[in-house]
C-alpha cells in the first residue's frame, strides 16, 4: 500500500510539475507609431491574450516602411511563435516573409489590409474589410448628399489598401475626384485641403482615409474655408465623431479594428490550443457611423475600443 500511494504522490508531483505552457503569438502591423488606428488594434490584440491565456508580442515599424516589415516579420518566424498576425499593404515587398512563415508550418492570419491576397499568400484567412466596396460604399453616399467634385485625401501613399479605398470612392462617387497625397502630419494635410479648397471653388466633398490623422484636420480646413463642404473618414476618432454629431462632418466609417486584432489573436490561440479555425474570411466592416450612431461610440472611441 505504501509503494502504491507513493506512486501516486508521484504521478500528481509531475501533473504538477508540468503545466501546459502557453502560446506565443507574434503581430506584425504596419501602422505608424502615431496612427491612433493602430493603438485600437493593438488593444484588441492584448484584450484577446488576456482573455486566452497566450503570450504576444506586438510590433510595428516606426514609419510606412516595408523593408522595415518584412524584417519584423522574419524576425517573428525565426521564434518559431505557434501563430503570426500580419497586415498586408504592400503584397509585393512582404510576400516573400509571409510565404516564409507559412513555409515554416506557422499557422498565419492577416488582417486590416490585403484581404485580396491574404489567401493566395498561404494565410487561413483575413479579418478586415473589403477596401474598394467600402470605398464605393462612401461614394455613393456622397454623391447622394449632393457631391459634384472631391478630393481623396491619402495620408499613407505606397499603402495599396489606400489605393482601393479612394478607387472604390470614385466609382461610388461618380463624379470628379482627385487624389490629394500627403504625410499622415495632421498639420501639412490640413494645410494641403485647405490650399485645394481655396484653388478650386467647385470642390464640395473631402474624402478623408484616416480620421485621427486625415479627417480631423479635413474638418478643420472645411471650416475655415467658409463654405459647406462634406467631409467623410474611413476610421474612428472621437474628435471626428464629435464632427458628425455637430453637423461638422457627414459620416464615418468603421471597420472596428479592435475586432481585427482581438479575433485574429483568439482564432489562432483557439487553432494553437484545439485545432479550431473558422472556414473563411471575416468581415469587420464597412459600418456608416452617421449622426445618429455617432454619438453612441464617442465614448467607446476614446477608450481606445472603436
Amino acid at each position: 500500500m505504501k509503494n502504491l500511494m507513493k506512486g501516486v504522490f508521484a504521478a500528481s508531483a509531475i501533473a504538477v510539475a508540468a503545466p501546459v505552457l502557453a502560446q506565443d503569438i507574434v503581430v506584425v502591423a504596419h501602422g505608424q507609431a502615431n496612427d491612433a488606428f493602430w493603438s485600437v488594434v493593438k488593444n484588441g490584440v492584448e484584450e484577446a491574450a488576456r482573455d486566452s491565456g497566450v503570450n504576444v508580442q506586438y510590433r510595428s515599424p516606426e514609419t510606412f516602411d516595408m523593408v522595415a516589415m518584412s524584417q519584423l516579420i522574419d524576425a517573428a518566424v525565426n521564434q518559431e511563435p505557434d501563430g503570426l498576425v500580419v497586415s498586408i499593404p504592400d503584397a509585393d515587398a512582404l510576400a516573400p516573409s509571409i510565404q516564409r512563415a507559412v513555409a515554416a508550418g506557422i499557422p498565419v492570419i492577416s488582417i486590416n489590409a490585403g484581404a485580396d491576397v491574404s489567401k493566395s499568400l498561404g494565410a487561413l484567412l483575413h479579418v478586415g474589410q473589403d477596401e474598394f466596396d467600402a470605398g464605393k460604399i462612401a461614394g455613393a453616399k456622397l454623391a447622394d448628399m449632393g457631391g459634384k467634385n472631391a478630393i481623396c485625401v491619402n495620408q499613407e501613399v505606397g499603402n495599396v489598401s489606400l489605393d482601393q479605398r479612394c478607387k472604390g470612392f470614385g466609382e461610388g462617387f461618380g463624379g470628379s475626384y482627385t487624389v490629394l497625397p500627403t504625410t499622415n502630419d495632421p498639420s501639412e494635410i490640413q494645410s494641403k485641403v485647405a490650399a485645394a479648397l481655396s484653388s478650386d471653388e467647385s470642390i464640395d466633398t473631402v474624402m478623408a482615409l484616416g480620421a485621427s490623422t486625415a479627417g480631423e484636420p479635413s474638418v478643420a480646413a472645411a471650416l475655415a474655408s467658409g463654405r459647406k463642404v462634406n467631409v467623410a473618414s474611413f476610421d474612428l476618432s472621437a474628435n471626428f465623431l464629435q464632427s458628425v454629431v455637430d453637423g461638422d462632418a457627414a459620416f464615418a466609417i468603421d471597420q472596428q479594428q479592435f475586432l481585427q486584432g482581438y479575433l485574429a489573436t483568439n482564432f489562432l490561440a483557439l487553432h494553437a490550443k484545439y485545432g479550431l479555425m473558422p472556414g473563411g474570411n471575416v468581415p469587420s466592416g464597412p459600418n456608416l457611423i452617421t449622426a445618429e450612431k455617432a454619438a453612441q461610440v464617442i465614448d467607446l472611441s476614446a477608450k481606445g475600443i472603436r
